[in-house]
């Protein structure tokens, strides 16, 4: 990677082109808001993890790379919208990932152009973490069946405890974030607690 995704004004910059969820959606065609919308919908966050997201403090900006037409993206992009939807504290944005060449190029997975992949970022839009492409629960899931396709094709939607244990996985990385920013020596003294 290059310093670039280490410069706070970059990632910024790419941010503000960003979408937000249901604008982004709408870039897709019918059939793409559909897949993504039944996702979104069959999605429900626990009485326990609504209350771990009102205890956050930090602000956080979540910018993910994605495809409107990739499966990965049609089962775990909507889990990060219905998570920031539930907590303020959380900036979430959208962005295809060839719109940025010079950023999709810096994050390859394997030497892959993958998505989803996010980068969370404090609110001064320094670089906590990188995550993508896929979860470790939509890994395991993956290679118990032995699938052989190197993407879902998000046409049929994934078993209830497999979006529930997704679900988790992408907020452990959240919460995980946010305990990051509010341990953060810089953003203590900022904020002076």
């Amino acid at each position: 990677m290059t310093t670039m995704l280490f410069n706070t004004e970059y990632l910024q910059n790419v941010f503000s082109k960003a979408l937000p969820y249901k604008p982004y959606l709408a870039t897709g065609n019918s059939n793409d808001r559909e897949r993504w919308g039944n996702i979104h919908r069959s999605l429900t966050l626990t009485d326990g993890q609504e209350q771990l997201l009102t205890r956050f403090t930090r602000e956080m900006n979540i910018l993910v790379l994605s495809g409107i037409w990739c499966g990965d993206c049609v089962e775990q992009c909507p889990m990060l919208a219905r998570i920031a939807e539930s907590c303020q504290k959380i900036t979430l944005r959208f962005l295809d990932r060839d719109q940025v060449p010079e950023l999709r190029d810096n994050l390859t997975i394997n030497q892959g152009h993958r998505v989803p992949v996010a980068l969370f970022m404090a609110e001064d839009y320094a670089l906590c973490s990188v995550y993508g492409d896929r979860t470790l629960t939509r890994y395991r899931i993956i290679a118990q069946k032995r699938l052989g396709a190197a993407c879902s094709t998000g046409l049929f939607p994934p078993e209830t405890n497999e979006l529930t244990a997704t679900l988790q996985d992408w907020l452990n990385e959240i919460e995980r974030i946010q305990i990051m920013l509010q341990l953060s020596p810089r953003l203590r003294s900022q904020h002076k607690d």
